[in-house]
């Protein structure tokens, strides 16, 4: 009796193995940021820091480049 109900709800529901079908976002853990980006990169939207930091970037830069 309870061998053939096991079976029979496998034949039509399939075999579950975890990881049920909830979906997770791929960015949820993810931290979102500007630094990456060309204008804070360049020092291009203001900030003094950034023009320092964007100047320090430059130098690293050129240092191979003589």
């Amino acid at each position: 009796m309870g061998k053939d109900d096991d079976f029979q709800s496998i034949l039509e529901n399939g075999i579950n193995f975890g990881r049920g079908g909830e979906r997770r976002d791929p960015n949820a853990g993810k931290v979102k940021t500007k630094a990456k980006k060309k204008q804070y990169i360049t020092g291009a939207h203001g900030s003094g820091s950034a023009r320092q930091k964007a100047k320090y970037r430059e130098q690293r830069a050129n240092r191979r480049h003589k």
